[in-house]
């Protein structure tokens, strides 16, 4: 049986929209035209599947079933072990291996493709042509052409939500730093850097060695986007977020430097992404080493931010004007530094006596912030998604040619018309 979700009654007694309301706080409006067409309220969970139930798509899955907005009715994978796993883990949920089940289910009315990246074409078309609202996980695919035909269709599907899985845009954390950046905090955006690291081969072990090609398609540069695309998109994404500004040109570098195992990606990389203004994001990503794991610093001429496990913190230049409420706030020493915390709720768990440096056990992952804005939006809409078909694009746009630097060692420049739908 479906869980039950907040009434109607009750939502309007509290007078709140909740995670709709912060996802529509850094500067994005709800467009009159959509408000005015927006489905009425129900108290029944949306019916929802995942396409693909690989690692992404099991954390799509858990995200969804904490949803009470959602309902995860079907799961759909073509590998009988995964869907052996998907019996194990949501027993409740109906298991398919051909997704034109999924689509051909007129009770169902999202889908969240989770498969390879250089699969989710003509499963977006076919979902989007019948009639569903998607949800896409980023890259949205692994060649231009096939990403601007999933985000023509994306935004030709007028009345249907489309959204790209770019998860710091509806990120609690991210998104409030954004607003600190745009409110002057940092002065002017000079620079940024980011990093993920993890030790891990990136590959995955069969019985069949037909499977393990298919489940290895991150290290097949012919189908994969590497680090810098599967990985690195959503961290380059929050840069130019955060810059105001597409990038014009990349320069990539990288090597297998230990899984010398017969992949054709490379296994450590670093790159260099300039913006029309002479800003640069520096990215570097390895699966050699896990020290140091991963952050976004944002550099300013009055302050630089760090952004690391969803939390952050501002640390501010002597010559910087006083802001006035940093006089209140939480200051935590990072070596010879004190860092003013922007934690949201660093006071709530100051007062439960939980140092707020540390994981906060109710704090929820990315993919939750997502998948709730795509929920409200089913709720409340539909209205233009914050990381919409246009975005998706772009990032992916970006994503690809950091890619081809990366992978060939030289300067790539991206032109204005690489951009254009």
């Amino acid at each position: 049986m479906a869980p039950k979700r907040f009434s109607r009654r009750n939502f309007l007694k509290a007078g709140s929209l909740g995670t709709l309301a912060g996802v529509l706080a850094a500067g994005e409006r709800l467009p009159a035209e959509a408000a005015a067409a927006r489905a009425p309220f129900t108290d029944d969970p949306f019916p929802c599947a995942v396409i693909g139930f690989g690692e992404w798509g099991r954390e799509i899955a858990a995200a969804i079933e904490d949803i009470e907005e959602l309902h995860l009715t079907t799961i759909c994978d073509n590998f009988p072990l995964m869907l052996r796993r998907a019996q194990r883990a949501h027993p409740q949920a109906a298991r398919v291996a051909d997704y034109r089940e999924v689509l051909d289910d007129p009770a169902i009315v999202a889908v969240f493709i989770a498969t390879a990246t250089h699969e989710h074409k003509d499963l977006v078309l076919d979902a989007l042509q019948a009639g569903k609202h998607v949800y896409c996980e980023a890259p949205l695919a692994n060649n231009i052409e096939d990403a601007r035909t999933i985000a023509q269709a994306g935004l030709a599907a007028q009345d249907q939500i489309f959204q790209a899985g770019m998860l710091y845009r509806t990120e609690p954390q991210y998104r409030s730093v954004y607003g600190f950046v745009r409110s002057g905090a940092i002065g002017r955006p000079a620079m940024t850097r980011s990093q993920w690291h993890q030790k891990t081969s990136w590959r995955r072990s069969s019985s069949s060695a037909e499977r393990a090609r298919s489940l290895n398609w991150r290290l097949d540069k012919d189908l994969s986007l590497g680090l810098i695309g599967e990985i690195g998109i959503q961290q380059i994404d929050y840069s130019s977020w955060i810059i105001g500004a597409r990038p014009k040109a990349v320069t990539g570098f990288g090597g297998i430097m230990f899984w010398d195992d017969g992949r054709t990606v490379k296994d450590t990389i670093q790159a260099m992404i300039e913006y029309p203004g002479g800003e640069n994001a520096m990215y570097d990503a390895s699966l050699v080493s896990g020290f140091d794991a991963s952050y976004d610093l944002l550099f300013g001429n009055d302050a630089t931010i760090i952004l690391r496990d969803e939390k952050a913190w501002m640390f501010k230049e002597v010559d910087a004007p006083m802001l006035g409420w940093e006089v209140y706030a939480r200051k935590d020493k990072f070596y010879k530094e004190t860092g003013i915390a922007l934690l949201a709720n660093a006071t709530k768990l100051d007062a439960l006596g939980q140092d707020p440096t540390e994981d906060d056990p109710n704090a929820k992952p990315p993919i939750w912030h997502a998948l709730k804005a795509f929920a409200d939006n089913l709720t409340y809409g539909p209205f233009p998604a914050i990381a919409d078909a246009r975005l998706g694009f772009e990032s992916t746009v970006v994503a690809i040619k950091a890619n081809e630097a990366v992978q060939e060692g030289k300067r790539v420049e991206i032109s204005d018309d690489l951009y254009e739908l």
